[in-house]
Order: C-alpha cells, then sequence, then structure tokens
C-alpha cells in the first residue's frame, strides 16, 4: 500500500500517477475536496495527463450537497482498495488530508449519531463566539482535542463540540476507546516535502492558473445552488472568497489575494502536520525534498522503486 503525500501544490498528483502506471497500480483519492464533482479546477483534480497513465478512483464521486467525513472517506477507499487487490493491481492513496489518511493507518472511532439540535446549536454558538474563542472553550471540556485543532479549523472544531455535547465524552476519549482496527496492510509512504518558499510560489501561481481555467464560473455554478454554507465543499479553498466577489462584496483581486493567503496557510498547516507525523507514525517513508514535476520522474524512479520493492 503506497501512500502518496504533500502540501498542496506539491506534485504528488503527478507522481501517484506515474507510479501507477509503473507497478501496475490504481490511484485512490484521499483528498477531502477532490472527492467532490463539482471542483474539478479548483481543487486541481488530476486532469487528463494524468488520469491517462493509470485508473483513477473517488475523484469527483460525490455531489456537492454532500458532507464526506473521513469514516465515510475510509470506507470508500477501502472498497476501492480491496477492489484494486482483487484486480492484482496496487493501491496508490494519493492526498494531503492528514486526518483521511490518518484514519486508513489507524483506524477510527465509530461514533454515535448527533441529534440534528446539537448540531445547529454548535454551529450557532462557533458563529457567536467566532473561531479563537470558541477553540478556548473546547480546549477547557477537551483540551487533548483542542491541542490538535487550528482555531481557524471551523468544521473539527464544531464537530468535536458536537459529539462532547451529545455523549458527555470528548472525542479524544472516543478515539482513544476506537475499536476500528487498522487494516493488516505493508504502508509505504512517499512525502513531496519541498521548501516553504517553493510551496508559496506553487500556490500562487496555480491559483492564477485555476482563474484562467474556469474557477470562477466554476464557484457561479455552485454558488446558485445556494448549497449549506457550512458544507465541506462550499469552504474548499477559494470558494468563500470568489462567493463574495460574485456577491458584489470585493473585486476580483482581492478575493484572489485572500485566497492565495489562505492556501498559504492551509499548506503551512499539511508541512507541519507531515512533518509530525512522519516522527509520530512507524511507517517506511521516502522524501523527494523539492516539487515533483513530470520532468524528474526518470532521476527519482530508480530510488522509489528500491524503495518499494526492499522488504
Amino acid at each position: 500500500m503506497v501512500l502518496v503525500t504533500g502540501p498542496t501544490a506539491s506534485g504528488k498528483s503527478a507522481l501517484a500517477a506515474r507510479l501507477a502506471q509503473a507497478f501496475g497500480g490504481v490511484v485512490i483519492n484521499a483528498d477531502s475536496m477532490q472527492i467532490y464533482r463539482d471542483l474539478a479546477v479548483l481543487t486541481a483534480r488530476p486532469g487528463p495527463a494524468e488520469t491517462a497513465l493509470a485508473p483513477h478512483r473517488l475523484f469527483g464521486a460525490l455531489d456537492a450537497a454532500e458532507a464526506c467525513s473521513a469514516g465515510r472517506w475510509r470506507e470508500l477507499a477501502l472498497a476501492e482498495i480491496e477492489a484494486a487487490r482483487a484486480e492484482g493491481r496496487l493501491p496508490v492513496l494519493c492526498g494531503g488530508t492528514g486526518l483521511y489518511l490518518r484514519a486508513l493507518t489507524e483506524g477510527i472511532a465509530e461514533l454515535p449519531e448527533v441529534p440534528d439540535v446539537v448540531r445547529a446549536e454548535a454551529r450557532r454558538l462557533h458563529a457567536e463566539l467566532g473561531g479563537p474563542a470558541f477553540h478556548a472553550r473546547l480546549a477547557e471540556r477537551d483540551p487533548e482535542t483542542a491541542a490538535r485543532l487550528h482555531e481557524n479549523d471551523s468544521q473539527r472544531l464544531i464537530r468535536a463540540w458536537e459529539v462532547l455535547e451529545a455523549t458527555g465524552k470528548p472525542l479524544s476519549a472516543w478515539q482513544r476507546e476506537a475499536e476500528a482496527a487498522a487494516p493488516a496492510y505493508d504502508f509505504r509512504r512517499i512525502v513531496v516535502l519541498p521548501p516553504r518558499a517553493e510551496i508559496y510560489a506553487s500556490c500562487d501561481a496555480r491559483f492564477d492558473a485555476m482563474l484562467e481555467a474556469g474557477a470562477l464560473e466554476e464557484v457561479e455554478a455552485l454558488r446558485t445552488r445556494r448549497l449549506d454554507p457550512h458544507l465541506p465543499a462550499m469552504k474548499a479553498l477559494g470558494v468563500p472568497e470568489l462567493i463574495r466577489h460574485l456577491e458584489g462584496e470585493i473585486a476580483l483581486e482581492e478575493a484572489a489575494e485572500a485566497a492565495r493567503t489562505f492556501t498559504r496557510r492551509y499548506a503551512k498547516r499539511q508541512i507541519t502536520w507531515l512533518r509530525g507525523e512522519d516522527a509520530r507514525q512507524k511507517i517506511r517513508s521516502f522524501t523527494i525534498a523539492e516539487k515533483f514535476s513530470e520532468s524528474k520522474w526518470q532521476r527519482y524512479f530508480p530510488e522509489i522503486r528500491d524503495f518499494l520493492l526492499t522488504p
């Protein structure tokens, strides 16, 4: 089982496609936003060049009106993994959503359903307090979970509060008691981890390319559906900022600059997460310390081949 991960705009999708081609594999999406079919441009979903190299699964698999959790993604991914194995293909998981990859490698807590009234109250409280104050309130009751979450990570902060309110038990306690065993696979992790300055420049350039490729039109189509703004797809990088522009609140360049800033901050958090996971998890890893591109495949292939084939 190969896990290809890295911060956004690091070139991991191109690497995963090449790996799947070289080793007779299937690329399985492990990105929480690329799973939505409505966001092909804005999430830089693999295009014809990558999908021509190998089969791709779980890309654009869900509608934006659906909320995909780590638990649901894990079920979908395990089904695709077993399908690949049944065909004699190598599963190549590709994505930068750390929570999804951890759910796969370590299992996930089976949480009870949270009543709608509790969900609504959690959202109301978050809107009233704001991210930092809500984070501080959660830290008073579940310091372990709060310590793992950024104050701007509204989705996971609200989820932790919902679980606490609905069950009377912190999310961290549920996670410790998780009975879902991790799959008995030999995980190999390939991390694409360029220097921050290189990633930040790549993030900026890619967002500009997205605008030229039709990102604004993609967000306009999403906006006209009037979906719940709390849905994951509605909070994808660039979506809230471009919606503000489309509704006449800010100029396009202001929206674009805000989206670039949020993307760089997200990449920074991903880098921090990946470095922490590499130290915490006992998974064999191979790191590419620069942005991956098609021209670098032949240079890295011998090392990657030895890494994957050596017991």
